[in-house]
């Protein structure tokens, strides 16, 4: 398989998927907002695009199958998965705040191979492949080099829904503020993700996330120069529902921080 390729023709399933996100802003109604649990919204915009992207990656791959957040097609494939997030930070898109994008990763067994995250408002598109190096538009990006949290900037999603975790992540989130440049959270893991990726922020971390919000973003990570974990430091971020991101040296700096959660 040419992944090299392959992504070329995702990048532009993105941003078709990006322009059509981008044009429903203005024709969005509060009546098209359902809720789907505690804080999670969803609009046929998600759904919609959702659909959109999945009928063209069949073309691309008729035997893969697919996980996607709006669940509007369940196919397990064999071999080959799609990951997809159609619109990630809806409840920005909601509200009308810029900052959403469109995730789709590829994973080959139980391992990424490939990684596009669309910033829709920016116009930037970040992507990798594996064997590959990572980019933001035509652009090779990698982490920051930053060696100290008090030379940093940090991002993370604050807790919505699931506030089991609270009193430890809030410690850690004042541990951050006192230490550190300062904190940011945009409302979008993917775009926190790939924001680690270039650079912008030197450390992300979140908990109750999904596979679909971090599978894209956190493989370009890698890609990269950085470094991928549960808060404990293993490997299960994909579905364990806990992620950190930075390059190496703030990854060993910040773990026993952020682990404690």
């Amino acid at each position: 398989m040419d992944l090299k390729a392959l992504c070329f023709d995702v990048i532009e399933i993105a941003r078709e998927v990006g322009i059509y996100i981008k044009m429903q802003e203005s024709q969005l109604k509060q009546k098209d907002i359902e809720t789907k649990s505690l804080n999670s919204l969803v609009s046929y915009v998600d759904k919609t695009a959702e659909k959109k992207i999945i009928a063209a990656l069949k073309e691309l791959l008729p035997e893969s199958g697919f996980i996607a957040e709006e669940g509007t097609d369940e196919t397990k494939g064999e071999k080959y998965h799609w990951i997809i997030d159609p619109l990630d930070g809806t409840t920005n898109f909601i509200h009308g705040i810029p900052m959403y994008s469109v995730s789709i990763a590829l994973q080959e067994n139980d391992q990424i191979v490939l990684g596009v995250v669309f910033e829709v408002s920016r116009d930037e598109c970040f992507y990798a492949w594996k064997g590959g190096l990572a980019y933001m538009n035509t652009e090779e990006i990698s982490v920051s080099k930053t060696k100290s949290i008090k030379d940093s900037l940090v991002a993370t999603g604050f807790p919505y829904y699931d506030f089991k975790r609270q009193d430890g992540y809030f410690e850690s989130l004042k541990h951050f503020a006192n230490n550190s440049r300062g904190i940011r959270r945009m409302g979008s893991a993917a775009i926190d993700l790939v924001y680690v990726a270039c650079g912008r922020f030197d450390l992300f971390y979140e908990y109750s996330l999904h596979p679909w919000d971090v599978a894209a973003g956190a493989f370009i990570v890698t890609q990269a120069g950085g470094k991928i974990t549960d808060f404990q430091g293993g490997n299960n971020w994909l579905h364990g529902k806990e992620i950190i991101a930075s390059n190496e040296t703030l990854h060993s700096s910040s773990l026993a921080v952020i682990k404690a959660i």
